[in-house]
């Protein structure tokens, strides 16, 4: 592999993490093969990370900042509380959709017999995503979008679990079930349209 400057050798690495994070069968990544899938040393992993558990790390900021990224735009360009949370929703499953090894981290399947602190910090934007959407929702309860009385909490945590079901069916049945699939109609279910 030809020379790269020291930032581009990492994304090199955490886009190759992810690439073989997109094999359906998921088989567990060491640095032996990822080593060998860069034509690098193990040793040479190590100068950009201290350990797998960082390169992991890598991916869920790169996750974080996408996801949170993109909410933020939706938030400030849309006003409607109901159209924040259909757009949310379906940026977080067209999201899956293309990053597929994306996907395996976020429903945990990638962290299995890693760090723990790994499945917290997932476990923290989860609860960020579902913090937003009950934002979303107080502001569709004050618009009139849907009734007052609503309860959203239960309300957001209902549609956090919906996006990790499509998530989980996704990455568990090999990539074949896109998230985006059913969204048009579901989202009729679940935003009462």
């Amino acid at each position: 592999m030809a020379a790269a400057k020291p930032g581009e050798r990492k994304l090199q690495i955490l886009q190759a993490v992810a690439g073989m994070l997109e094999q359906p069968k998921g088989e567990k990544i060491t640095t032996a093969a990822l080593a060998a899938r860069l034509e690098l040393s193990e040793a040479a992993l190590y100068r950009h990370f201290a350990s797998k558990a960082q390169m992991f790390e890598g991916l869920i900021e790169f996750i974080e900042q996408t996801v949170f990224g993109l909410i933020n735009k939706i938030t400030q360009e849309e006003k409607s509380g109901v159209k924040q949370i259909e757009a949310t929703v379906s940026m977080l499953l067209g999201f899956a959709q293309k990053n597929r090894g994306m996907t395996r981290v976020l429903i945990g399947d990638a962290l299995v017999n890693e760090d723990e602190r790994l499945q917290q910090r997932v476990n923290q934007l989860l609860d960020r995503i579902e913090a937003t959407l009950k934002q979303s929702l107080r502001i569709a309860a004050t618009q009139g979008e849907m009734g007052e009385a609503v309860d959203v909490g239960a309300y957001s945590n209902l549609l956090v679990c919906y996006v990790i079901g499509r998530w989980t069916q996704f990455a568990k049945g090999g990539f074949s079930r896109e998230p985006m699939a059913l969204w048009p109609a579901q989202s009729a279910l679940l935003l009462h349209k």
